[in-house]
């Protein structure tokens, strides 16, 4: 326990700079992840290492859609809420999902969100049939939710979030096109993300299948994580998790490149089984174009008996989006501060 504890104030100086580089970054364009956090609960933020890998990791996100959480009282969600808080400049706030499955084990999605950026619309659980009588087309129904920026170049744009159980991926995610449909009817809008562990790659959905996915072949959809990336912890190589976009306005408001796998494994210099206790998916991200705004002056105390006593502080200007990136490459951890590894 007091290795573990030694470890975790090791990583806090590291923890406290990645965050004052990440809000830099973040404040010139708006970044969303699917992140797959594999069996979500008390029993993993029980752990003070886990716990604050996952903080880390989602306050890099203006918009976190997280899956796999089981925490049908709702302890875990708060819980991570409160440090989330805790840790970031900038509040957080969420909406999550009631459980959802066929039968007694059920999930939850749960969006995260930084208030100061974006702000939920509208929500609602996608119709996919009678599941006592067993004609629903979804294990785990998509909870859909419309998000609202002011400084976005897309002001309107929707997130369509899945977990597929893998027996069953190739007609889930031939059936968001569905839901695709029923989004633009009930809300007149395509500017919409599908994003989640669609379990899409490998032998659960092979390449003889895709023909067979509208997803996939229908030209309004842009599918911005590759065949070839690799979104999981363990020694396999599968594309599972995806980010899809649909509507041209919101694909020319995507940044181009921005979508890539986050791989906290080598961010944070974990050994697979230390990685693998956070969870068995990566998260995957894309990043949105945001209008001309500020980054305003701000500080950043670390406590002195955390391990590191600065105070960082940045004036106010005027970042575009063409500045953006210089920001970002402007913000490194020092070398001296890099973790050498930890364990969970």
């Amino acid at each position: 326990m007091e290795q573990r504890q030694s470890r975790m104030g090791a990583m806090r100086p590291v923890l406290a700079l990645l965050s004052l580089t990440y809000l830099l970054r973040t404040a010139a364009t708006l970044r969303i992840c699917a992140f797959n956090i594999r069996s979500f609960g008390d029993s993993k933020l029980s752990n003070e290492t886990i716990a604050g890998i996952i903080v880390n990791i989602v306050q890099t996100y203006d918009v976190a859609v997280v899956q796999e959480v089981r925490d049908s009282d709702g302890s875990a969600v708060r819980k991570l809420m409160d440090q989330l808080n805790r840790a970031s400049l900038q509040p957080y706030s969420y909406v999550v999902s009631e459980p959802l499955g066929r039968n007694s084990y059920k999930e939850q999605y749960l969006f995260v969100y930084r208030t100061g950026v974006v702000s939920v619309v509208d929500s609602y659980y996608y119709d996919d049939g009678c599941e006592p009588c067993g004609n629903d087309t979804f294990s785990r129904e998509p909870f859909i939710v419309k998000f609202s920026s002011p400084y976005t170049e897309v002001q309107e744009f929707v997130l369509v979030p899945l977990h597929t159980p893998p027996s069953e991926a190739v007609a889930e995610i031939d059936a968001l096109y569905d839901v695709y449909l029923d989004v633009i009817d009930k809300w007149g809008t395509d500017n919409i993300v599908f994003l989640g562990d669609f379990n899409a790659d490998c032998s659960y959905v092979r390449p003889q299948d895709w023909p067979s996915i509208r997803l996939r072949t229908n030209d309004a959809f842009q599918w911005l994580i590759p065949d070839s990336a690799d979104t999981t912890v363990s020694y396999t190589n599968c594309a599972y998790d995806r980010i899809v976009v649909s509507g041209s306005e919101l694909q020319r408001g995507m940044v181009a490149g921005s979508a890539k796998v986050n791989n906290f494994q080598e961010t944070f210099h974990l050994q697979r089984e230390d990685a693998l206790a956070v969870s068995d998916h990566f998260p995957v991200e894309v990043t949105l174009k945001t209008r001309q705004h500020d980054l305003c002056s701000f500080g950043l105390a670390v406590n002195e008996g955390r391990g590191l006593s600065a105070l960082l502080n940045v004036r106010c200007i005027v970042i575009s989006r063409d500045q953006h990136d210089q920001v970002g490459s402007a913000m490194k951890v020092p070398e001296d501060l890099e973790s050498n590894g930890m364990k969970v």
